[in-house]
């Protein structure tokens, strides 16, 4: 496996919340089989990834719905951009080219720590301020009252462009 095909799960990588680092760790391990598995496997082994990927998104997007986050949210948005070209890949890999699966996870694993580091770092802190609980998906006891939500830092300076 080469570097540029592979992540290290480790201690940058995690944000403190823990299904969110238990998500993010599945994620690491699944693109590294991806890259090692076998030609005839490579296949299956993304439609893993490529699942996991549309679950942990929608879990995400989940918790930013339950604290109001909108929609036009630049976050909901690079999801759906990574998704896109994800499911590109796995049916064009299935129409015999499945080169681009190699390239797709060159491309998450330069994306993917960033993406953590600013976006999901900056929902794991919003969460946290605002009561959520990702466990029960629930507010906690207590937690303040929604009204008119702030978003979230997703790592740009406010009035910037995502």
């Amino acid at each position: 496996m080469s570097a540029a095909s592979t992540l290290t799960w480790s201690v940058s990588l995690m944000l403190g919340d823990a299904r969110t680092d238990h998500t993010h760790e599945e994620f690491v391990d699944l693109i590294n089989a991806t890259t090692a598995a076998p030609p005839e496997q490579k296949l299956e082994v993304y439609r893993q990834l490529l699942k996991h990927t549309v679950e942990h998104f929608a879990m995400e997007e989940r918790w930013m719905r339950a604290c109001g986050i909108a929609e036009d949210f630049c976050h909901f948005g690079q999801h759906a951009s990574v998704l896109q070209v994800m499911k590109e890949v796995e049916g064009r890999a299935f129409n015999g080219e499945p080169e681009y699966i190699g390239s797709m996870i060159e491309a998450l694993v330069e994306w993917f720590p960033g993406h953590a580091d600013t976006m999901d770092a900056g929902l794991v802190a919003y969460l946290q301020e605002k009561g959520f609980d990702t466990g029960s998906e629930s507010f906690r006891a207590g937690a303040p009252v929604l009204a008119g939500a702030d978003e979230p830092s997703c790592g740009h300076e406010p009035g910037q462009a995502c």
